[in-house]
This record gives structure tokens, sequence and C-alpha cells, in this order.
């Protein structure tokens, strides 16, 4: 079982910058599928990004809008989102999410997932 912390979030103007970072604990087998998702009130959770690993292939989006990225430090065993160009209507909370022993081919909704992090808060403003 694997163990996830988010970091990072926070209140930024429109056009800003943040790096989320995502920690994980725990067990984890050489494949893994991991993601960031974001939800804003009353809606499901969408997804943003996915990683493979060990192999590190990002997969995006469209939510992703070009402007986020996804990264993977394995020494830190830390996943982060980089995000540019911040618009309010990316305010929502945003979750990390792993899939242990699977690579991420298929995996495209909150369901595929069955760990996660608590989330952290993202205000944009205008």
């Amino acid at each position: 079982q694997v163990q996830l912390v988010e970091s990072g979030g926070g209140s930024v103007q429109a056009g800003g910058s943040l790096t989320l970072s995502c920690v994980y604990f725990g067990s984890t087998t050489s494949t893994n599928c991991m993601a960031w998702f974001r939800q804003v009130p009353r809606k499901g959770r969408e997804t943003l990004a996915r990683i493979s690993t060990p192999d590190n292939s990002p997969d995006y989006h469209a939510a992703a809008d070009g402007r986020f990225t996804i990264s993977h430090q394995i020494a830190k065993n830390t996943i982060y989102l980089r995000m540019n160009s911040l618009k309010p209507e990316d305010t929502a909370v945003y979750y990390c999410a792993a899939e242990l022993g699977e690579d991420c081919w298929g995996k495209t909704l909150e369901t595929d997932f069955h760990s996660w992090g608590r989330g952290t808060q993202v205000t944009v403003s205008a």
C-alpha cells in the first residue's frame, strides 16, 4: 500500500505559476501509474496528467491545456505538477493518485486509481 501527500497549493494571481508536489510512501512496485487530478465543488475529479514509472513517460489530458507539466523525481519519491499561466478557472482542489503494478495505459478516470492523497487547494484570483 502507498500513501500520498500533496503540497504546494496556495493562492496566486491569474498569470502566475505554482508547482505542486506529491510525496509517496510505502510499498510500490517497479511499474506504477501516477496521476494528477483536480476537483471543483459539485463535480467529479478531472484528469490532468499521468506518468508511468519507471519510464517516466508523461501523458496529458485536455484540461492541462498545454500549461501543466508532470514530472517524477525517483530519488525523492516525488511527483510534481508545474502549472503556468494560471487562470481563475484553475481554482480547485488538486489530488495526486497512484495505481500500483500497472502502467497508465487506459487509465483516465477517477475510478481507475485506488490510492489517493488528501488534496491541496489552489486558488487563482483574477
